[in-house]
């Protein structure tokens, strides 16, 4: 079966331009049709690999991480292999997050705090009169 931009664009939520991105990144090898190859033909592998880098962004996977990850099911490599570099990429990821959350979380404390205290000096101040 094959595809066309339009078809993949549609199915995925894409525009056309982003997928024509992840073709010049080396993610996606259309076959080319038509008067001077314009009309860009995807295989079956290349939805799969559309799909998969849609995986990746989701997991917030750098589209080069991605690549790598996506790269290594197509070569001839041990299973173990992938998987392992697989957890790897996940593994550095998950901390990351985890950095960023704990960055989030002491902002979010700091705000609490200075909400608490400028609620605290509102209501030692003498009431405003409204006219």
């Amino acid at each position: 079966m094959a595809y066309s931009i339009s078809d993949l664009a549609q199915e995925f939520d894409l525009t056309t331009r982003a997928i024509r991105f992840y073709e010049d990144m080396g993610l996606l090898q259309p076959t080319r049709q038509g008067s001077g190859g314009r009309t860009r033909v995807y295989s079956p592998r290349d939805r799969t690999r559309l799909r998969l880098i849609l995986r990746g962004k989701r997991l917030g996977l750098s589209l080069v991480e991605a690549k790598e990850i996506i790269d290594l099911y197509d070569s001839p490599r041990d299973t173990h292999v992938q998987l392992e570099r697989f957890l790897e990429v996940l593994g550095n990821h998950r901390r990351q997050l985890e950095a960023r959350m704990e960055d989030l979380q002491a902002t979010l404390d700091e705000v609490c705090a200075q909400e608490k205290e400028a609620n605290s000096l509102l209501r030692k101040l003498p009431k405003a009169k409204t006219s």
